[in-house]
Formats: structure tokens, sequence, C-alpha cells
């Protein structure tokens, strides 16, 4: 398939709202980044990789244990063969995945420089799982416009292999080997998933293979059919492989734009009830509160006998956001008052440092760094592994007298792409009296407070002698510098790996898939009226 027959698609499959975004498109194998690290940048990438794992990485000990990995050590032998086996960014770029993708850890990766980072391969559908019966089955739910007409390859098509490989196996190979980590087999499964048919090369290397051949079957069919679909390579740079994977599902499916919540009635079998679905918790930090006051001027025009709140697939934003709205939805307040969840450090020199340095910076919480010093200090002392845990929402605006409370009862949606701050969202308000609708058994596990190694290096820009050095083309590594703690019913638990645990479960039907999770809200709203859930107190 020609640049120019490709390109003329692509156009043509887009919607008029992302076509400022289309890029240049081709297929895979025209796509030829050339060679762009000289051999001292990729030693200062290594290094700098050695400096952050070591002093900041809130997780490292844990993943040690847990996954009996030691990414120090390979990094440190990867220094040494540089010269030698590793002297082509291909090579360069897939170990530095590799070595992140042993910690499991979605916070933690490495972001590749340009021109990788400026650039996505995709395949013109989304493929999603469902349960018919006791069967999982995967459905093909979304199809570029334009792209497949005259066929039988449309929405509603299940999906049996994939490259010769039965789907189930393929999607777990997949999850396996995925660069981005997952803590627990519901998130595997899930980015697993997400990756057959995208791949943002901010964090993912481009597909070995140049197509796909899908096995797949028409609805009331037994008749197998097969398809070559080719990877295509679009530019449109991207911050991170959450956003990577929504950048790509908008380019390709978007038909208007979407905010980062939506609120509405949604009619079920048992009545009318408020929805409201949070995409994500972009917010600005010195704006968190404004955000919340929209969520919560939307909520007041929804019935108040009920309420569903559906966060799958939120990939975070600002902890701030999320915590503040608890006070809107939890059952527990305002009897007993929100309590935020609670972050560590790792204990070293020079999470010390930053702590000093952010003593009275916002940034770290509503006193600044300085909670910490102590316990830093101490625990480089006595050989303790973690600080003492400090709220980083300031509990008073979690608390606001005479705020709007909502007065029916509230049940919140997750899945396995739940992360971040959105996890965060759904901790609280559990461990405030709440109760969790999962589609999967838990959240991604990826609950904490993550840096970017540029920002590191702008705090540290303060100080003689800093350690940071900028990275070369653009390259990144974000890593979570602390860890959450829940509160109240599970206090001390975590969230890292873990995730947060479903109370009632939902296993997703072909009517959710393509019909607009009708039978999910079904499920919602039965529970609303179940009288199971508690209502929040007068």
């Amino acid at each position: 398939m020609g640049r120019d027959r490709v390109r003329r698609r692509v156009l043509r499959g887009c919607y008029d709202v992302v076509r400022p975004a289309r890029g240049q498109a081709m297929t895979l194998d025209r796509f030829s980044p050339g060679q762009n690290l000289s051999p001292i940048e990729r030693a200062l990438i290594v290094e700098q990789a050695i400096m952050v794992l070591e002093g900041f990485y809130v997780n490292l000990p844990i993943k040690r244990a847990i996954y009996a990995v030691d990414p120090l050590r390979r990094l440190t032998l990867f220094q040494q063969r540089l010269s030698s086996a590793f002297d082509s960014d291909q090579l360069f770029h897939r170990e530095m995945t590799q070595i992140f993708n042993s910690l499991n850890d979605q916070h933690a990766t490495y972001r590749l420089p340009a021109p990788f980072r400026d650039w996505s391969a995709w395949l013109p559908f989304a493929v999603e799982c469902c349960w018919d019966g006791d069967q999982l089955t995967y459905l093909v739910t979304k199809v570029a416009k334009g792209w497949f007409s005259g066929i039988a390859f449309c929405e509603g098509v299940e999906v049996v292999s994939w490259n010769g490989v039965p789907i189930a196996r393929a999607v777990e190979c997949a999850g396996a080997q995925s660069p981005l980590g997952a803590g627990n087999p519901a998130s595997r499964h899930a980015l697993g998933l997400q990756s057959l048919t995208a791949r943002p090369f901010v964090v993912l290397p481009p597909p070995d293979e140049e197509w796909v051949m899908v096995g797949y079957r028409v609805p009331r069919s037994r008749t197998l059919h097969e398809i070559r679909v080719p990877w295509i390579v679009s530019r449109g740079g991207v911050p991170s492989h959450a956003a990577g994977f929504q950048k790509i599902r908008k380019f390709l499916f978007a038909s208007k734009k979407k905010n980062p919540f939506e609120a509405k009635k949604v009619k079920t079998k048992y009545g009318t009830f408020g929805y409201l679905r949070i995409y994500n918790f972009e917010a600005d930090e010195t704006v968190a509160g404004k955000f919340v006051r929209k969520i919560t001027s939307e909520i007041k025009t929804l019935p108040e006998n009920g309420l569903i709140i559906d966060i799958r697939e939120n990939p975070g934003g600002r902890i701030h956001a999320a915590e503040l709205l608890l006070q809107v939805i939890s059952p527990d307040y305002p009897e007993h008052e929100i309590e935020p969840e609670r972050l560590y450090f790792i204990n070293t020199p020079l999470t010390l440092k930053l702590c000093k340095i952010l003593k009275k910076d916002p940034a770290l919480g509503p006193l600044g760094g300085f909670p910490w010093i102590e316990s830093i200090q101490r625990g480089l002392e006595t050989g303790a592994t973690y600080s003492a845990s400090f709220p980083f929402t300031d509990a008073d605006l979690c608390n606001v007298k005479n705020g709007r409370r909502y007065p029916g009862p509230v049940v919140v949606v997750t899945d396995a792409l739940t992360r971040s701050a959105a996890e965060i969202l759904a901790a609280g308000f559990q461990d405030h009296g709440g109760k969790i609708l999962g589609v999967d058994e838990t959240t991604a596990g990826a609950g904490g407070q993550i840096r970017l190694h540029s920002q590191l290096t702008s705090y540290f820009g303060v100080v003689a002698g800093s350690p940071f050095k900028h990275l070369p083309k653009g390259a990144e590594f974000s890593l979570p510098i602390r860890r959450c703690q829940r509160v109240g019913r599970q206090a001390g638990s975590e969230i890292e790996d873990f995730g947060v645990r479903r109370d009632y479960s939902h296993l997703m039907t072909r009517k959710d898939l393509l019909g607009d999770n009708q039978d999910l809200i079904d499920r919602a709203a039965g529970l609303l009226v179940s009288g199971d859930l508690a209502v929040q107190s007068a």
C-alpha cells in the first residue's frame, strides 16, 4: 500500500474534529527514523537512569521482592556493553524499555527521544472483550470511517485469531511483553488488548510484523474469514502511554471533541438516575478546586435518587482534583471527615535533598516537603526503608463546611485501566464507606505520585553540584517518587500492584460493547435501588 494511498485513506477516515492531528501517514515498512543518538548520548541516558532509580524510585525495594528483578544491576551491565552489543538506536531503545518493563510499574517508564516520540503505529480498528455466557469473547467494537467498505469486517465481528494464534493467547502474550508494565493480571490483560492495535512509540517499540492476519467471524455465522491489515504509522507526539492510546483512539474514531467529564440522565429498568463519566483528572493543581466545582454543578442537574460515577479507562491526572470530589460523593461524610490518602518517600540522600529544596513548595503537599524531612533524616540513621506518611491534599479543602453533598446513593464503576489519581478516588471512596462496581477484579495497581526526570532536573537546578543532566533529544523518564497508603477501613493497604478491589462485579456483555453500556448501567442502577449502598448522612 503506497504512501499516497495510505494518506488518502487516513484523511477520508478522519472526522473533521481530528483532521488537524492527522499528520503524515505511511505503512510500517516505509517508516525509517534513522540513527539519532550518539554513543555519548546513550551513555548519558543510562547514567541518569541509574541515578534516578537508585535515588528516587520509591517502589524499587518492593518490585525487587515481588518480581525478583534487579534493574540497577541490569543497567550497570548495559552500561558496560553499550559500545559492543547495543550500538544502534533500535537495540538501545529496546533494551531500555525492557529494563523498565521488568519493574511491572505503569508509572516507571523510559520515554523515547525524537524522532520516535513523535510517531505512533496503529491498526484502523479497536478490539474489546466481553462475556458470551461463560465464554470470554473478543469483538471489533470500532472501525475507522471508510476503511473496510464493501467487506464483512465491521463493528460486531468476533476476532478468533491473531497472526494464527488464538486471540486469548495473543492478548496474554502482548500483556506479558508490553513495555508498559502492569502489576496485576487484570491490568496486564487490559494493556495487552490495547497494544494489539495501538503502539505510541514514546514508550512502545515499533511492531516486529509489518501487518497482522486477523481471523474473524461475523455474527450468527460459524464461517471463518481472514483479513490482512497493515500497520500504519503517523505523526503525533504524546507525553505518555495513556495519552498515546487516547490520542490514537481520538484520531481514528472521535466525531466530536471530548470534555474531561460528561454528566447525563440515564434510563434503566429500575428508573432514571444520574450518570457521570469522568475521562481524566487532568486539571492544573492551581485550579483543581475549579475542576471539582464544575463537576459538582453538573451533579446538581442530575436526579437525586442515585448516581453512577464511571471512571473506567481514566488514566488519572491531579490527585487534588480526585480527592476534593470525595466530600461530594462519600457516604460517610460529614459524619466522618474526609481523610486524604497518605504518601511516603523512600529514604535516600536525594529524597531528603528534594524535600529540603521544596520545603515550602505546595508541589509536595499543603506544607511543602517539610513534614517528611525529619522522618527521612531519622530513616537514614536507622536504616529504615521508608519515611513516615503524610497527606498530599489539604484536609481542610476536602472538608468544606456547607459544601454540596449528593443526597442519594452513589456507586463508582472501575476497570483494569482505572489508574493513578482515578484509583486514588476509587480507594478514597471505598475508604469512606463507598462501594465499587468493577468490570475487572481490580483497578490497574498504579497508585502513586510520579515525577519526570525533567521536573526533578528543574527542582535541583538551584543546587550546586546537581546530579541531574538534561537528557538528549527529548528523552525522558517518569517514575513514582512517593507511594500511596490507604486510610479508613483499609488503613495502611497499598494501591501499587494490588489495585482497588471491587465490591460488586459485572461481566461486560456484547450489548455493553456495542450498545452504550446498557447492561452495565442497569447493573449499577440495580445496586442503587437495592439498599446495599449507604446513603450520605443528613
